[in-house]
């Protein structure tokens, strides 16, 4: 549905975008992750019309977008601060775009009512938005860009305003209306949790460029760069040459893991703290790929436990996560090994 062709946009000396090329499917969720500075808020706004790229192409079905005003897009952008009318009451604020169109005032009746009962806020219409909590006046902004019905609806940190709790409703509740509604969703986030929670697909962002894209599950099991694989969930790190049975570390060993590289080619090995098996040294016997160290910390999470093992040889403890909490104590000394699937090798 959205074509974006290599775009790219500098300001001053700072490359914002450089050469990136995407495509987005009609109907899906497609989520734009990065840290600060990267460059997903200034292609956004290229897409809202608010930017002009230097170079590249941006079609939506097929038909140039660049060339229209931002005002004349099929598209919509929820800012960060959700921007809401204060003088305005909740149906106000919602029906503003369609009375700028003009429509009659049964159908804009009608289709506010229509949205107000998707976001669930029906009985708030008469409120203005200093009498609305954070996560409804979140609503009230998605109800205002999705009444004009765009075919591509843009959201700049659309949840980042929220505490915790409110926010994981409110993720659901997005997926939900998504879904409903089956307009395409493109939302910018450095949140890690919200994209892959969210997302149908993700394109991580890396100093202007993409790293990688993929489904979440494939991001996260099947990091294809340095910087996904550092940067997507926690990950131990391992550097070396790539082997027959995966990695030969520097000062640690052949390590197992899982590649199709040739032999010495440089690599990362990736290795995730849920697949670190962890066991008291005296309990595995010395082999090939086994590590050994002693328990430098143990932070608990609920429903999950953080082991930190400092192991000779390696300056970044390796981190173990295991379920529930755990008898481990500081000072232990264990043993830390890994099936060779769970171990994945990334070029470097």
């Amino acid at each position: 549905m959205l074509q974006i062709t290599g775009v790219s946009r500098r300001f001053g000396d700072v490359t914002a975008l450089a050469d990136v090329s995407l495509e987005i499917r009609q109907g899906e969720f497609f989520a734009l992750l990065g840290p600060s500075g990267c460059g997903k808020t200034t292609l956004l706004r290229i897409l809202a019309g608010f930017e002009s790229p230097d170079a590249g192409t941006v079609t939506l079905d097929g038909a140039d977008l660049l060339g229209r005003p931002p005002h004349r897009r099929p598209v919509n952008l929820m800012f960060q601060s959700y921007a809401l009318f204060p003088h305005m009451t909740v149906a106000k604020n919602v029906a503003y775009g369609l009375e700028r169109e003009k429509l009659p005032r049964a159908e804009i009746r009608s289709r506010v009512g229509e949205v107000l009962e998707k976001v669930g806020l029906s009985a708030m219409a008469g409120r203005r938005p200093q009498q609305l909590s954070g996560g409804q006046r979140q609503r009230v902004a998605l109800a205002r860009a999705i009444v004009k019905r765009p075919r591509l609806l843009l959201l700049d940190e659309p949840l980042s305003a929220l505490d915790k709790k409110v926010r994981a409703e409110m993720q659901l509740e997005l997926k939900r209306l998504q879904h409903e509604v089956g307009i395409t969703f493109v939302v910018v986030t450095h949140d890690q949790e919200e994209a892959m929670s969210l997302a149908d697909r993700i394109a991580v962002f890396s100093a202007g460029r993409v790293e990688q894209v993929d489904e979440p599950v494939a991001l996260y099991q099947r990091p294809r760069t340095p910087f996904v694989a550092g940067f997507v969930g926690e990950n131990n790190l391992f550097g070396g040459r790539a082997c027959s049975v995966g990695l030969a570390a520097d000062g640690l060993g052949v390590l197992p893991g899982s590649s199709d590289m040739p032999d010495g080619t440089s690599a990362l090995l990736a290795v995730r703290p849920e697949r670190v098996r962890l066991a008291p040294a005296d309990a595995v016997a010395d082999a090939p790929g086994v590590l050994r160290g002693e328990v430098a910390d143990v932070s608990f999470y609920g429903g999950v436990s953080h082991v930190s093992v400092t192991v000779p040889g390696r300056q970044e403890p390796v981190l173990a996560a295991v379920q529930g909490a755990t008898r481990t104590l500081p000072g232990e000394r264990v043993a830390l090994s890994w099936a060779p699937e769970d171990g994945v090798l990334v070029p470097q």
